[in-house]
C-alpha cells in the first residue's frame, strides 16, 4: 500500500511540475493557443467530414451496385 501512495504521489506531483512548467514557457498567450486549438479542432471536423463524406458515397455506389446484380 505504501508503494502505491508512493508511486501516486510521484505521479501527481510529476504532473503538476509538468503542467506548470509547459504553462511558463509557452511562447504564445493563452488568447492565441486557444485560437490556435480552435482552428485546428475546425480543421480536423472538416477532415473528419470530408472522408465521411467520401466514403458514404462509395459504400452507397458499392451498395448500389450490388443491389442491381
Amino acid at each position: 500500500m505504501n508503494k502505491l501512495f508512493s508511486f501516486l504521489a510521484g505521479a501527481l506531483s510529476g504532473a503538476l511540475v509538468g503542467a506548470v512548467t509547459g504553462l511558463l514557457l509557452t511562447p504564445a498567450s493563452g488568447a492565441d493557443l486557444k485560437a490556435d486549438v480552435a482552428a485546428r479542432i475546425a480543421a480536423a471536423k472538416e477532415e473528419f467530414r470530408t472522408a465521411y463524406d467520401e466514403t458514404y458515397k462509395a459504400k452507397e455506389t458499392e451498395y448500389q451496385q450490388l443491389k442491381e446484380a
